[in-house]
């Protein structure tokens, strides 16, 4: 696993599936929920994660079927994707915990970056 923190969007679709298996749109229209509106993945920005989390093996094809004519993949997250965001998850708060107590800390630090 790698020591660099996960893009948004790879860390969107695992949220996105850690409840439940989803296809495409339905993942897309979850991440569109998840961020209230503030990320809409593009069919092929989604396509492309996709392929590279389950290259990764952090997601695995659910089930394949044939809908309307076209083809739909139904994706899930895999053992190693569950850990990796648990993992993800941790890092973040403790980010977030830590610019908290840093702007809890306040004021001295603020007045040594005003331009001169």
């Amino acid at each position: 696993m790698s020591e660099r923190g996960m893009q948004e969007l790879a860390l969107l679709l695992l949220t996105a599936l850690a409840n439940a298996p989803r296809h495409g749109y339905a993942i897309a229209q979850e991440v569109k929920e998840i961020t209230g509106g503030r990320v809409v993945p593009r069919t092929g920005a989604l396509y492309g994660a996709l392929d590279r989390l389950l290259a990764e093996g952090l997601i695995r094809v659910e089930r394949e079927e044939v809908v309307d004519g076209r083809a739909r993949r139904t994706f899930a997250l895999s053992d190693a994707g569950r850990e990796r965001l648990a993992v993800e998850a941790e890092r973040l708060a403790a980010t977030a915990r830590e610019a908290r107590r840093r702007l809890a800390a306040g004021g001295a630090a603020g007045g040594a970056l005003r331009p001169a």
